[in-house]
């Protein structure tokens, strides 16, 4: 079993850096370069990839704590500022979806067509979304249920499933085998479907474990968190898409 530990704050003169926010800058820094340079290595040109990150971001926290506060906490509605307290909650998969919404946008605005660039972010965004989940599982923000699992966290009151350690070892063994395919060439232009095929079930799997005994348990509909009805529609769409021909990317010229 996993002691229980509270991160500690690094303070650099008059700026506090919380460990969560470090490893979230961290995943996203990863993510991008990590897919920017596969683009490269497969004759894309990155900038698009470097370019759309802002848009990625805003667009992932605006959406990701719209979705934090009206679906998982509708509870907190009663104060409506809290719509604009968007550096206070954030849902992983509403961050997900904006950025999807973002990446669309951005691309067709550009006049890119996105689908060159689906196995770049294929590797990028596991691999970085991986370093990010590290820093749920340090600062402990999603607890799961009771449990004498070995892998499970000794918080106060009692031992419980750590989701965000969970996801983080999901997503890690995810990226590798999507950098093995990617690296010899396999599912070329489907790598992006078979990662919401990959993350959508065991996001969804994963939801079960989620605790519902605590103040702070997320809202369920029908039984189900909002983010396994957004697994459903991740597998859907990955499933349809594999089942696709095949979409050779086409080199985009390189920048200097």
């Amino acid at each position: 079993m996993i002691p229980w530990f509270d991160p500690p704050t690094i303070h650099l003169g008059p700026v506090t850096l919380q460990v969560f926010g470090l490893f979230a800058a961290l995943g996203v820094a990863t993510g991008v370069r990590t897919a920017a340079w596969a683009a490269r290595r497969r004759g894309l040109d990155p900038r698009p990839v470097l370019e759309f990150a802002i848009w990625g971001v805003l667009s992932g926290i605006a959406v990701g704590h719209l979705v934090h506060v009206g679906l998982y906490h509708p509870e907190e509605l009663r104060s409506p500022g809290r719509l604009l307290e968007f550096w206070d909650g954030l849902s992983s998969f509403g961050g997900l979806a904006g950025g999807i919404v973002a990446a669309v946008l951005f691309f067709r605005i550009r006049g890119v067509p996105l689908v060159r660039y689906g196995d770049a972010f294929a590797v990028g965004v596991p691999t970085g979304w991986a370093v990010a989940r590290i820093g749920c599982f340090l600062v402990h923000d999603h607890p799961g249920r009771r449990t004498d699992f070995p892998l499970a966290v000794a918080f106060p009151g009692g031992a419980r499933h750590d989701l965000g350690l969970y996801e983080a070892l999901v997503l890690f063994a995810i990226a590798a085998l999507l950098w093995r395919l990617w690296a010899r060439g396999r599912l070329e232009g489907r790598l992006l479907a078979l990662l919401a095929v990959l993350y959508g079930t065991a996001r969804f799997l994963l939801d079960f474990l989620r605790a519902t005994d605590i103040a702070s348990a997320d809202a369920r509909y029908a039984g189900l968190t909002p983010a396994q009805y957004g697994a459903v529609l991740l597998v859907a769409w990955g499933a349809w898409r594999l089942r696709s021909p095949t979409v050779i990317s086409q080199g985009w010229p390189s920048s200097s």
